[in-house]
């Protein structure tokens, strides 16, 4: 990281990043060109947890490369005025950008588990889902590899 006074190198406070974030944007690539999509997930225990449709591009470059980037971040959406000059404007964020390899689930029963640690984080409960939502329901696990954070502006 190029600005080392904005990383962020405690473990904890990058998981309460993690914790906290609504929209990771996911980084794929087939080899050819890059592609990013923004989805909703949940983070435990050094996974992220993320669902969808059974198709779609997303799926299909997985399938042909299972490395991934993911970015999330925490936009307070507060500008700064540091100065009379642009470039000493900013913004804050807390920012995560990581590594790591993407798995389809295959089983219900892990579609059923990464499911609920979706929703535990929103709800606290744990759901029973109907088959028929399980079998269209596509789930992602990310086991990270490494990740980075940042800190601007606070």
């Amino acid at each position: 990281m190029r600005r080392k006074d904005r990383e962020i190198t405690d473990r904890t406070e990058i998981e309460k990043i993690l914790e906290s974030a609504f929209v990771c944007h996911l980084g794929l690539t087939d080899g050819v060109m890059p592609y990013v999509v923004p989805m909703n997930f949940a983070y435990k225990e050094g996974y992220l947890y993320l669902h969808g449709a059974s198709q779609g591009r997303r799926l299909d470059m997985i399938s042909k490369n299972d490395n991934v980037c993911f970015q999330v971040e925490i936009t307070p959406g507060s500008v700064i005025e540091n100065g009379d000059q642009p470039c000493d404007w900013g913004t804050k964020f807390r920012s995560v950008i990581g590594f790591g390899k993407a798995e389809i689930l295959k089983t219900n029963a892990e579609k059923i588990e990464g499911l609920n640690i979706f929703m535990g984080r929103f709800s606290g409960n744990k759901f029973s889902f109907p088959e028929g939502e399980i079998v269209a329901t596509t789930v992602i696990r990310i086991k990270i590899d490494e990740m980075t954070g940042k800190s601007a502006n606070e």
